[in-house]
C-alpha cells in the first residue's frame, strides 16, 4: 500500500567521481594564479531545490550552499568556452565552487580519521589479549561449579556503553552546557572524540598495571613455568576496570566519530561518511597486527625472548600494554594539534528568486 506514496531519490552519480573531477581539474590548473581569478569562478549547479514537488513549490525554492573558504583552483573559469552553460563545460576541467567545498570537507576529515586509528588498536585488545589474560585467571562465579567463559567478559563493554550513553546525554551534556561551556551539545564533537582517546590511554595503562600484578602472583605461586592451562590464583574480576574504561572510550570516540562523519560530510557523500568512520575499526585491527609483529621481531632479536609468547606467565604483556599507552599518548598529542586547526562545516542559504533577479540564475556567475 505504501508503494504509491514512497518517493525514491534518483541516483545523481558517484560521489567518487565528483571527488576525482575536482582533483583532476585542480591539477590541470596548477599554474593558474587563484588569487587573481576570484571574480571569474563557476558558481553554477549549486542550486538544490528542497521539497518533494519543485514545480508546485517554485516560490518556496531556496538555495543551500556550503560556507566559503579560500582557494578554488578547480572552479576557475580559464577559457571563454566554459564561461556560461552548465551543460557545455567539461566537468573534468571546470567544477563549481560548491563542489570544491565538498572535496575540502572530505580532505579535512582525513587527518581526524588517521588520528583515531591508534584508538582502535587499543580497542582490538578486547577480543584478543584480554581474553587470553582472562583464560589464565580464576573464573569461578558464586560457586566453583559455574565458570565464566573468558570471551564473555566482552559483554561488560556493551553494558558500560548502555550506561554511559544515557548518562552522557541526560546528565553530562545538560550540566556542562548550563554551568561550563554554554555549548548546545555540552562539548564539541572533537572534544568528545578526544575524551575517548584520552580514556584509551588510561585503559592501556590500567591493563598494564593489572597484568603486572598477575605476573607477580604467578611468580609468587611458582607458576611461571607451570603446566599448560595452570590457573593463576587471581580473580578474573581484576580485568573489569579495563573493560569498563574501554566501553566508556567507545561511547565517546566511536559515537563521536559517527556523528562527526555524518554531520561534516557533504550531503551527497554521507553514505561514505558512515562507511569511513566504521572502517577505522577494521584498519585498526590490521595496524594492531603490524604492531605485534614489530614488537615480536624486536624483542626476539634483543635476546630476551618474544614478549607475546604462548606462555603468558613468561611473556611481557605488561610491557606491550605500556607501549600501547605510550603510542596512544603521542597519537593524542597529534590529535590535539589536528583538532585545533579543524574548521567545522557551515551552510549558507540564499533565496533562488533573489539570485535570479540579480542575474545569477542557475547558470550565471557571481
Amino acid at each position: 500500500m505504501g508503494m504509491k506514496t514512497y518517493r525514491k531519490q534518483a541516483p545523481v552519480g558517484s560521489p567518487y567521481t565528483r571527488l576525482a573531477q575536482v582533483l583532476v581539474a585542480a591539477a590541470r590548473k596548477w599554474r593558474v594564479d587563484a588569487t587573481q581569478a576570484e571574480c571569474n569562478m563557476c558558481y553554477s549547479e549549486e542550486v538544490e531545490e528542497e521539497g518533494p514537488d519543485v514545480e508546485n513549490n517554485e516560490n518556496k525554492r531556496r538555495k543551500a550552499r556550503l560556507g566559503r573558504t579560500t582557494r578554488f583552483r578547480a572552479a576557475i573559469i580559464d577559457a571563454p568556452c566554459t564561461a556560461t552553460s552548465p551543460q557545455g563545460h567539461n566537468p573534468w576541467r571546470l567544477c563549481t565552487v560548491n563542489q570544491v567545498e565538498e572535496v575540502k570537507l572530505v580532505l579535512r576529515l582525513i587527518p581526524i580519521w588517521l588520528s583515531c586509528i591508534m584508538f582502535t588498536v587499543v580497542l582490538s585488545q578486547n577480543h584478543t589479549l584480554y581474553v587470553k589474560q582472562a583464560s589464565t585467571m580464576q573464573r569461578s562465579f558464586i560457586s566453583h561449579n559455574f565458570i565464566v567463559p573468558p570471551a564473555s567478559l566482552q559483554s561488560l563493554i556493551g553494558l558500560t556503553i548502555i550506561i554511559t550513553v544515557p548518562f552522557y546525554d541526560r546528565i553530562f551534556v545538560p550540566f556542562v552546557r548550563r554551568h561550563i561551556t554554554g555549548h548546545p551539545s555540552g562539548i564539541t564533537l572533537l572534544q568528545r572524540i578526544g575524551t575517548g582517546l584520552a580514556l584509551s590511554i588510561l585503559e592501556a595503562a590500567v591493563a598494564a598495571l593489572v597484568e603486572s600484578r598477575r605476573l607477580r602472583v604467578a611468580k609468587h605461586y611458582g607458576l611461571l613455568d607451570g603446566p599448560k592451562g595452570a590457573v593463576v590464583p587471581m580473580q578474573v574480576w581484576w580485568l573489569v576496570p579495563q573493560y569498563a574504561i574501554s566501553g566508556m572510550s567507545d561511547a565517546f570516540t566511536i559515537v563521536g566519530l559517527q556523528e562527526l562523519f555524518y554531520d561534516q560530510m557533504p550531503e551527497s557523500m554521507r553514505s561514505m561518511g558512515a562507511a569511513a568512520y566504521i572502517s577505522i575499526v577494521g584498519i585498526g585491527s590490521f595496524v594492531n597486527t603490524g604492531v605485534i609483529t614489530v614488537v615480536q621481531g624486536v624483542s626476539s632479536r634483543a635476546g630476551g625472548g618474544k614478549w607475546l609468547g604462548d606462555n603468558l606467565n613468561r611473556a611481557n604483556l605488561d610491557k606491550f600494554y605500556w607501549i600501547l599507552a605510550g603510542m596512544s599518548a603521542v597519537n593524542f598529542c597529534v590529535y590535539l594539534l589536528i583538532a585545533r586547526g579543524f574548521v567545522y562545516r557551515t551552510v549558507e542559504e540564499h533565496d533562488v528568486r533573489r539570485l535570479e533577479r540579480r542575474g545569477g540564475g542557475a547558470g550565471g556567475r557571481s
